[in-house]
């Protein structure tokens, strides 16, 4: 064959393959621009991503607030009894995870499945989550993961039961105590917190409750008020119309659980705005860290410059509860009032965490940590005082919403400690409280004495 015929031939040998790889790039080009055609954007995903991200790390902010609870408590009780609070805080979370995934989270937001409307959520229905792997083509976009919103309200809940156990410290018993933070994680609070958050009866009335001052803080609170009532207080804590002192062990640990609980608040309060897709959302997560910082430092030293006032000294303890109480008062609206609005809010509050302590005293209602002062009644306060700043409410809606929340909480918590003791007793006999829990229902000190044998 000559060389002209052969050159022809060779090209066209070497252009076929080549022609069939430019056809299997262009087909690969326009798969790979229908696939990005489809995807959808980041203005589309992005908020789903901005809002899952604040309730997980609003949820481990809050979460931390369950050590600043046992480092408080820790510090205020005293010595032989600090085994068992701590076993109760590590406990009474475990058991708020457990309940909240297998009947509160659902109770407390029901959708569409109410079991009577505005009332009460969907009974024994077990939390599920997305599969592993969710494609975005799949996720409901318009909100976050359903993963991260469990978490960051199981952290909610779990808060209402640890505001109790302080109260009932060094005279209860740690399994009756346990089965009644059963039924108020799974029941007590998701009913009463689903007629607010979950679209409940409250909400329609036109209640407001940004963060919980009520549903939560409150709601613990009274939980706490109906056990001491029951309970009774502590041997010797009143004497011949004399509140005797009785000073708790470590007040480095309760001033480091307090500074926990303060740091744990930005997520508490900041993670209730349940949106960070937008630059407003974002900016709103600002102003609320902003005010809560405002409120507890306003309320830290209105409590302290009045112990001194009425005490011709500072009270440390007070000073502490005088910081949380402004946190609880702000709770309720920490979004709407200006950097002034918060201070006197939270002011009020510290105020009133002082001047509460010696009005349970009187009526002979023993909480050990000052959990009452500083959750229920500020928690009052912080609730009756969103009209000042949130448009669209009423002082009347607000004492409503609360007397409503507060007599529910009160009288099924009464119920249940009424029963407790009737079956099994929820209070330790005389020689257990007199040399301590720790020995008496733990077996163990946290503070041994070493200098023995």
């Amino acid at each position: 064959m000559k060389l002209k015929t052969l050159i022809p031939v060779a090209a066209a040998l070497v252009a076929l393959p080549l022609m069939g790889f430019a056809q299997e790039a262009e087909t690969a080009a326009e798969v790979a621009e229908e696939v990005v055609e489809a995807a959808p954007t980041f203005d589309e995903i992005g908020p789903y991503i901005m809002t899952t991200l604040l309730f997980l790390v609003g949820g481990f902010l809050v979460m931390w607030m369950a050590a600043g609870f046992a480092m408080l408590e820790a510090g205020l009780v005293r010595s032989k009894n600090v085994t068992t609070q701590l076993t109760k805080n590590i406990a009474l979370f475990s058991i708020a995870a457990i309940m909240y995934w297998l009947v509160g989270f659902n109770l407390m937001y029901p959708g569409d499945g109410w079991t009577i409307a505005g009332w009460l959520g969907a009974l024994f229905s077990p939390t599920s989550l997305e599969p592993v792997g969710l494609a975005a083509a799949d996720a409901s976009l318009d909100y976050a993961s359903v993963a991260s919103d469990f978490f960051f309200q199981l952290m909610f809940c779990a808060t209402t039961a640890s505001i109790v156990s302080g109260t009932l410290a060094e005279r209860i018993k740690l399994w009756p105590f346990l089965i009644f933070v059963v039924v108020l994680t799974g029941f007590i609070y998701p009913i009463e917190a689903s007629w607010q958050w979950g679209g409940g009866w409250l909400s329609e009335m036109g209640f407001y409750d940004f963060a919980g001052s009520t549903l939560v803080h409150a709601a613990g609170g009274f939980a706490a008020l109906a056990g001491a009532f029951v309970l009774g207080p502590r041997i010797g804590r009143y004497k011949d119309g004399r509140t005797i002192p009785m000073p708790g062990s470590n007040l480095a640990l309760a001033t480091l659980g307090t500074f926990i609980l303060w740091l744990g608040w930005f997520g508490f309060n900041g993670g209730s705005q349940l949106a960070a897709g937008t630059v407003g959302d974002i900016t709103d997560v600002g102003r609320i860290f902003a005010n809560t910082n405002m409120a507890a430092a306003s309320g830290a030293m209105a409590a302290m410059i009045l112990s001194q006032v009425l005490y011709k000294k500072p009270d440390l303890t007070l000073l502490l509860n005088g910081a949380l109480a402004g946190l609880v008062s702000i709770t309720a609206s920490p979004l709407e009032p200006t950097l002034f609005g918060a201070l006197w809010v939270g002011a009020v509050g510290g105020i009133i965490a002082v001047v509460a302590v010696p009005m349970l005293d009187k009526m002979k209602i023993d909480d050990v940590v000052g959990a009452i002062p500083v959750h229920l009644v500020a928690g009052f306060w912080g609730t009756m005082a969103v009209p000042f700043y949130a448009p669209d409410t009423s002082f009347v809606t607000q004492f409503i919403g609360f007397a409503a929340i507060g007599i529910f909480v009160f009288v099924t918590s009464l119920i249940v400690w009424i029963i407790l003791k009737g079956i099994m007793g929820i209070r330790v006999d005389q020689e257990a409280e007199i040399n301590g829990l720790d020995m008496a229902e733990m077996g163990m000190e946290a503070y041994p004495d070493f200098t023995k044998g």
